[in-house]
């Protein structure tokens, strides 16, 4: 059986600046890189634009494998994995990922539309990702920290797919890239790249790598498990400041903290019910005995279950129907309230009630 691929390859602009015809058009790519609309840019200098990203559809748009790789980074990348032809018959995905600005989005178009015209089974998409861009130093950092919750969420489930895992990494702009690299031997089967000058193509596989830092951050669990969804803390004592980003006196987790984090956390949620992440969460010693009785899949769910819930009891207007939280319209027992468990095999819930603003969680049983 053929190996499928999922692709994922950071765009840039060099399929528009490997195109221009003088230094005033490659000055003005430049100049408007990091703007998110084109309705921000002026008019004279938006038309100039349009019309240069217009030519470069036109051309790519006829170009063959040859000349394609010549003019987009991405692209050359792409066709060499293939050993430099694309089979049309084979089921890949293609994640192009591109910056937050108008032309990155569009210069990542051209890519697809290429790629499109020429693999007729691949999925080709792209992934606009929220303040990707250079601008907001700040942003960009919040940026980073949700795109390692994105890709540990949607890459190990291809994995399990039979989908080997490539960053192709020949394109894009390098801070980015070099994110991308240093996140790939947790997330990438290889990475490529061309190397230099060189036609060919540098692959390297993944290293095993393990983090061991279940210990430490078993020891800080509630302040992780707090800033792991979106919760601020200025209590930060003990904790390497490479996992920490601090924004107007207030920390949540670098991009590297959500990697060590999403690399540990489901070891830990497996071993037992983790303490309340919250003073406005508790637990009798009934649903205690209920949770730690269950095996260990269904004891991560749960841990999972109670950050949604912390997440909901801050007022983030948060109530996905994996939660599901609602009052009963009928009382069972001391509990007023219910939520989701699991909905799979045997389907439970959750049930608690109020003492004041505190939330008691009761015992997990069966739908009513």
């Amino acid at each position: 059986m053929d190996t499928k691929y999922f692709i994922l390859s950071p765009c840039g602009t060099s399929i528009l600046t490997n195109h221009v015809k003088n230094n005033e058009e490659r000055q003005l790519i430049f100049k408007y890189t990091n703007e998110k609309s084109k309705d921000a840019i002026p008019e004279e200098d938006r038309n100039r634009l349009l019309k240069l990203i217009m030519e470069v559809s036109s051309i790519i748009d006829e170009t063959d494998y040859k000349d394609a790789g010549k003019l987009s980074a991405e692209l050359n990348g792409i066709i060499k994995i293939y050993d430099n032809i694309i089979p049309v018959n084979k089921d890949d995905i293609h994640f192009l990922l591109c910056t937050d600005t108008w032309l990155g989005e569009e210069a990542s178009k051209l890519v697809e539309n290429w790629l499109k015209k020429r693999a007729i089974k691949h999925m080709v998409y792209i992934h606009r990702h929220t303040d990707l861009q250079t601008k907001d130093i700040l942003a960009f950092q919040m940026s980073l920290s949700e795109l390692v919750k994105k890709l540990s969420e949607e890459l190990p489930g291809y994995s399990k797919s039979g989908y080997k895992i490539i960053f192709n990494l020949t394109g894009g702009f390098k801070s980015v890239q070099g994110f991308l690299q240093s996140i790939a031997n947790f997330y990438a089967d290889e990475t490529v790249y061309i190397f230099e000058t060189s036609s060919e193509l540098l692959r390297i596989p993944k290293l095993p790598i393990r983090m061991d830092y279940e210990t430490f951050i078993e020891a800080n669990i509630n302040k992780f498990r707090n800033m792991a969804i979106g919760l601020t803390t200025s209590d930060v004592a003990g904790i390497p400041e490479t996992l920490l980003f601090t924004l107007e006196g207030k920390t949540i987790l670098s991009p590297w903290g959500e990697i060590v984090w999403e690399q540990s956390k489901k070891t830990i949620y497996r071993k037992k019910l983790l303490p309340s992440p919250s003073q406005r969460i508790k637990y009798t010693d009934k649903f205690i005995k209920n949770v730690n009785g269950l095996p260990s899949d269904r004891i991560e769910i749960i841990n999972h279950r109670i950050d949604q819930l912390n997440r909901y009891f801050e007022g983030q207007d948060y109530n996905p129907k994996s939660l599901d939280f609602k009052e009963l319209n009928v009382k069972k027992g001391d509990s007023t309230h219910e939520m989701d468990a699991w909905s799979d095999r045997d389907a439970k819930r959750i049930f608690g009630h109020f003492e004041g603003d505190v939330f008691i969680l009761d015992s997990i049983g069966p739908h009513l």
